[in-house]
């Protein structure tokens, strides 16, 4: 195990940051792939970290009982973003600037942008395959996903149904999406998969430990590790926009959910209910399609239209 130190700052506080990358390399001349694993990059999101966390001790353990396991060479970005973390902050706290929207830019004069190219070009050098982890927003609890943009699911569905995801999304790009890491990574011909699981500033043990059973089966079916016995993996549920409805708010109020993240659901049945204290309303919040809850709103607070649920249509 090799710790290197890829971009280096001081905060406006004077604090010492280090961006590092954890790397498992093979001790023979295998000519294995190279895969790196990057979370962070949003501070609130702490389900990334911990999965890079359990694969760093996982891995750890492996190399000192088989080392002779290791045919490729694994990177591991754990905390790509440290000041936005040690905040529970989406952004950097500093500059307010967004980390992920940095990756098309040509100007380096912040910090972030400064983080974003070095990272970049860290994670070129050593790549064939590449992960970003996220968790959801403060709103919203997602299953464990890959989230594909459509054009990509040629190069990128075949290699998301090993990863033990229970949905693949595949949907339309966005101009939001052309200044990430992901989609940058992939224009420069790095596949790399988006996962995003769970909700921000919350570790969801169980779906941590999903996704770390993908890494370890996507790591031994793309020839990096040899493993004796690679975890089980389930089929995910392949998603394009026309699978998935989504259940909005239709006024504003206070939502109360009346089923579970993952919970299957038919056409008719009650999500939960929607209630407006100041006019004494109680409104019930009905499925409009049969299927599996893969997005459910956690925060209660709603606007008019704010999403409530999303469910993956149930195949005909």
């Amino acid at each position: 195990m090799q710790t290197n130190t890829l971009f280096s700052f001081r905060s406006p506080l004077g604090l010492q940051h280090d961006i590092q990358r954890i790397s498992f390399k093979p001790q023979s001349k295998s000519k294995g792939p190279g895969v790196s694993i990057v979370a962070g990059l949003h501070g609130n999101e702490y389900d990334g970290v911990y999965i890079c966390d359990l694969l760093i001790h996982h891995l750890r353990e492996l190399w000192q009982s088989r080392p002779e396991a290791f045919t490729g060479s694994i990177h591991i970005y754990p905390a790509v973003n440290p000041q936005a973390i040690e905040c529970g902050e989406r952004v950097d706290p500093y500059s307010a600037i967004d980390l992920n929207r940095q990756f098309d830019s040509e100007s380096r004069d912040s910090i972030p942008a400064r983080i974003a190219g070095a990272l970049l070009e860290d994670i070129g050098r050593h790549s064939d395959f590449a992960f970003d982890i996220h968790a959801s927003n403060l709103h919203l609890s997602e299953l464990p996903q890959i989230r594909i943009i459509h054009g990509q699911e040629k190069t990128l569905l075949p290699l998301a149904l090993h990863c033990n995801m229970d949905v693949v999304w595949i949907h339309p790009l966005g101009p939001v999406y052309e200044s990430t890491l992901g989609f940058n990574l992939n224009r420069l011909q790095i596949p790399t998969l988006v996962i995003e699981t769970g909700i921000g500033l919350r570790i969801h043990p169980d779906f941590c430990q999903q996704a770390l059973d993908g890494l370890l089966n996507f790591l031994h079916t793309t020839g990096a590790l040899n493993l004796p016995s690679p975890p089980t993996v389930k089929t995910p549920q392949t998603l394009r926009p026309r699978d998935v409805a989504l259940v909005q708010a239709e006024r504003p109020g206070l939502f109360v959910a009346g089923i579970k993240l993952g919970d299957p659901i038919r056409k008719g049945d009650r999500i939960g209910e929607l209630r407006d204290p100041a006019l004494g309303i109680c409104e019930s919040v009905i499925a409009p399609e049969s299927g599996r809850v893969f997005t459910l709103r956690e925060h209660p607070l709603t606007r008019l239209g704010a999403p409530l649920a999303r469910i993956a249509r149930k195949s005909e």
